[in-house]
């Protein structure tokens, strides 16, 4: 028999804890999602809990309730709404092909190059196939993943508010900081989780309206759909909106319609693009002033991990790291 010390014991259990949490993070990955979201949600949400709960002395299970619908209703709801709007426009674009073989002939006489051709076109009409949800089939595939991940976030929500007391002080015990620096820790998540989405959804928000508000001015087609679009894409600084806004004032060019196509060129670039400037000045008074760079690494690193989810989930966790790095170095610093 093999007579361990007390130090190579601890050693062999710590290697063995290690190699079964990161086994069942591997088996769970599909539930990583689910549980980002919880944890959003409840920061976000956790201030109106708690008011529920201590100003109005109402029971836990209906403050979790209600918080859960309201939650549902603000911040799930859209998305889903978003999805099937955006799955029959796709699905409407590519029954009338004759469209973008006509788009096409209009830009090659505006610019003066040759590049419609059949291998372009098919090109094109792949790229939204694969890139932008590929259609109506491709939403009923993820429709039930979707429902997973919903389902599971709100059942880790429920658990988290109705057993909230715990759940922050286990948080508290196993965190290794001192009570200050987990209260630091803890004001300075709510200053970054509220910035990202809140702050970043509000920013959104407005460049979206004001869009969908240029094309009305300038009788451009779908502006409803087109200010929709610009609320995801808006989440990418400073190159979100000109994405919606340069194409179509460059069609509109190639159709000959010129007060449309400067139009909406000259409403974007001096309108829709300085009101991101504009209100990050106010927003950053009020939460935490998340740097452009961060955002749009963010982006680019959670959209391929956590899909559409990833435009809010990708800058967060950036985020959320460096405020542990800046907590660590002042650990060590001290």
């Amino acid at each position: 028999m093999i007579v361990y010390t007390e130090k190579q014991r601890k050693w062999i259990i710590t290697a063995i804890t290690l190699a079964v949490g990161v086994f069942l993070v591997w088996i769970l990955r599909n539930l990583i999602p689910a549980f980002l979201g919880a944890v959003v949600m409840y920061v976000l949400f956790r201030p109106l809990f708690g008011k529920f709960v201590v100003v109005w002395k109402w029971p836990r299970w209906v403050a979790t309730l209600l918080v859960v619908l309201i939650s549902f209703i603000l911040l799930v709801l859209p998305f889903l709404v978003v999805g099937l709007m955006i799955s029959d426009k796709i699905q409407e674009l590519l029954q009338h092909t004759d469209r973008i073989n006509e788009v096409l002939n209009q830009l090659q006489k505006f610019v003066g190059f040759d590049f419609h051709n059949p291998e372009t076109v098919q090109r094109l009409i792949g790229s939204l196939k694969s890139d932008l949800f590929g259609g109506f089939s491709w939403f009923l595939a993820g429709a039930g993943s979707v429902l997973l991940t919903v389902s599971m976030m709100y059942f880790m929500l429920w658990f988290m508010l109705m057993n909230h007391l715990s759940f922050e002080t286990a948080i508290q015990r196993f965190f290794p900081f001192t009570r200050s620096e987990v209260d630091d820790f803890s004001e300075e998540l709510k200053s970054s989780t509220f910035g990202n989405v809140l702050g970043q959804g509000l920013i959104c928000l407005v460049q979206a309206i004001s869009l969908g508000i240029g094309f009305l001015v300038f009788g451009l087609p779908d502006p409803f759909f087109w200010a929709t679009i610009t609320f995801f894409i808006s989440f990418l600084p400073v190159i979100g909106a000109p994405i919606v806004f340069v194409p179509a004032g460059l069609i509109s060019l190639a159709y000959g319609d010129t007060t449309a196509g400067y139009g909406i060129l000259i409403w974007g670039f001096v309108l829709v693009t300085n009101i991101d400037n504009l209100l990050r000045y106010f927003i950053s008074k009020y939460f935490a002033d998340t740097h452009p760079l961060i955002t749009i690494i963010g982006v680019i690193a959670g959209i391929p991990v956590f899909g559409i989810l990833g435009l809010v989930f990708g800058p967060l966790l950036i985020s959320w790291f460096l405020l542990l790095l800046k907590i660590i170095f002042k650990v060590k610093a001290e």
